[in-house]
C-alpha cells in the first residue's frame, strides 16, 4: 500500500500524487508501487527493497545524492497470549524531492504521523522530519518496555500461586523479546551516532539538540531492556528451582506414604499364609494391632527425619 502525505500549515494532508516536499509511505508495497516510486523519484531499487528483508540490520548508506537510513522498530503480535514483541526494519530514503519510508507492516509510529498526532513536524524539512520519526521510534520502544514490565509483574504474581510451566514459558517469550529489543536498540544507537557526525546527513544547528534527545531516549531504552532482561532471567532461575523443590517435596511425601502403606501389607501377608509359630496367630485382631503400631512408629521416625 502506498500513501502520500504533506504538511500544509500545521496539518498533515493526504495527496493523490507525488509533490515536492511530500512524504511517501510504502507499507508492504507491491512491485508496481515500487516501480512507480523508483521511476518518478529515480530512487535506487535496492534502497526500496532493503527494508523489506526482515533480517536487515540498522545501517545508513548513501549513493548518488540519495540517503538510506534503516532502523529497527518495535512491533507486537496481538494474536498470542501473552503479547509477543519483536522488531522490524524501517527504511527511510531521503531524496532531493521528498522522503520515502518503507515497512513490511503497518507501524504505529508512522500512523501517528499520517494521522497528524505528532505536532511540530514538516515534511518539507526533511532532516528534522527524519529525526522526529527516529524520536517516535525510541519512544515506542520505551512504551513497549513498560508494557513488558507490567506483563512480567502479572506473571510473577501468577508464579507464586502456580507450579506449572506455562508461566515460565511466557517469561521465556518476554526474555526473548527483550533480547530482540536490546540488539536492535544497540544497532540503532550506532546508526544515530553516525548521523550525529553530520557526514552523511546534513544537520542544522537546531537538529543537533533533537538528535541528542533521540540518543538519550535510545540509551534509556537500552538500559531498561538490559535491566528487565536480567530481572526476568534471575526470576526464571529462581522459580525453576522453586518448582523443582516443590516436586521433590511431593515425591518425598508420596514415598513416605508408600512406605506406610507397605507395612500392613507385609504383616497381613505373613499371617495370611498359615505360617506356623507366629506370635498370637490365634487372635484375629493381633495383625491389625501390630500393623497400626508399626505404622505409628515408622510415621514418628519419618517425621523426625522431616520425610513426612
Amino acid at each position: 500500500m502506498m500513501t502520500i502525505h504533506k504538511t500544509m500549515g500545521e496539518k498533515m494532508a493526504r495527496l493523490e500524487a507525488i509533490e515536492e516536499g511530500c512524504w511517501i509511505a510504502l507499507t508492504d508495497p507491491t512491485e508496481a508501487e515500487l516501480a512507480q516510486v523508483a521511476q518518478e523519484l529515480e530512487v535506487e531499487p535496492d534502497f526500496l527493497r532493503a527494508a523489506l528483508d526482515e533480517e536487515e540490520t540498522s545501517r545508513i548508506d548513501t549513493e548518488e545524492g540519495q540517503t538510506l537510513i534503516i532502523v529497527d522498530t518495535p512491533a507486537m503480535e496481538t494474536g498470542k497470549s501473552p503479547v509477543a514483541y519483536f522488531t522490524l526494519p524501517l527504511g527511510i530514503i531521503v531524496t532531493e524531492r521528498c522522503i520515502v519510508t518503507v515497512t513490511l507492516r503497518e507501524s504505529p509510529v508512522l500512523q501517528n504521523f499520517a494521522e497528524g498526532r505528532v505536532r511540530g513536524v514538516s515534511t518539507g524539512k526533511r532532516t528534522r522530519f527524519i529525526l522526529h520519526i527516529l524520536l517516535q521510534v525510541a519512544k515506542q520502544y520505551l512504551q513497549y518496555l513498560k508494557q513488558i514490565d507490567k506483563l512480567y509483574n502479572h506473571m510473577e504474581r501468577q508464579l507464586y500461586k502456580s507450579q506449572r510451566n506455562r508461566e515460565l514459558i511466557q517469561l521465556l517469550d518476554l526474555e526473548k523479546s527483550l533480547v530482540y529489543f536490546n540488539t536492535s536498540l544497540k544497532a540503532n544507537e550506532v546508526t544515530l551516532e553516525k548521523i550525529l557526525r553530520g557526514r552523511i546527513v546534513t544537520l542544522y544547528e537546531e537538529d543537533h539538540d533533537l538528535l541528542e534527545d533521540v540518543l538519550i531516549e535510545v540509551r534509556q531504552a537500552i538500559e531498561m531492556a538490559q535491566i528487565y532482561s536480567s530481572i526476568i532471567s534471575g526470576m526464571m532461575d529462581a522459580f525453576a528451582s522453586v518448582i523443582s523443590n516443590n516436586l521433590n517435596v511431593i515425591m518425598k511425601v508420596l514415598t513416605s506414604i508408600t512406605i506406610l502403606l507397605t507395612v500392613p501389607n507385609i504383616v497381613f501377608s505373613f499371617y495370611g499364609m498359615n505360617v506356623a509359630g507366629l506370635p498370637l496367630d490365634q487372635f484375629w485382631w493381633f495383625p491389625l494391632t501390630l500393623s497400626v503400631a508399626l505404622i505409628a512408629l515408622i510415621g514418628v521416625l519419618l517425621k523426625k527425619k522431616d520425610l513426612f
